[in-house]
């Protein structure tokens, strides 16, 4: 496949939030989720929470590994603010990650609960979107 998608990367990272944290666990995720809109690299974050289950969901979509990289650098504190109140329960990696934000993701999630999937077509309508 040859665009300029080619580097996109989206993360479904799917978290199991522990018993009596699920009000901190909100606080944390919303303080995150303002940091990345005023000053992260992400072209999306969406988080939804299965409070039967107390499990969330993050999808964050990202233009490519340099937008990673420099997620995390910024977003640190607001990640661990978030990992206080819960565990990764699987990171499912949609794209091709180069080989630095590869071992970083496996790194932090750990080896069994990371899959990735490589992209095999697809195409963005967020500039028409934003536009209308």
């Amino acid at each position: 496949m040859n665009s300029d998608n080619d580097a996109i990367l989206l993360f479904h990272n799917t978290m199991r939030i522990t018993a009596g944290h699920l009000e901190g666990f909100r606080k944390a995720i919303a303080d995150a989720v303002g940091f990345a809109e005023r000053h992260g690299p992400q072209l999306m974050v969406e988080v939804f929470v299965d409070e039967p289950e107390m499990t969330a969901h993050s999808f964050q979509l990202f233009r490519d590994s340099d937008a990673v990289r420099t997620h995390w650098r910024l977003a640190d504190p607001y990640i661990q603010g978030v990992m206080e109140h819960c565990r990764v329960e699987s990171f499912e990696v949609y794209g091709e990650p180069d080989a630095e934000v590869t071992a970083g993701i496996r790194e932090g999630v750990g080896e069994g609960a990371v899959t990735f999937a490589p992209q095999v077509a697809g195409f963005l309508r967020f500039g028409a979107a934003l536009a209308s």
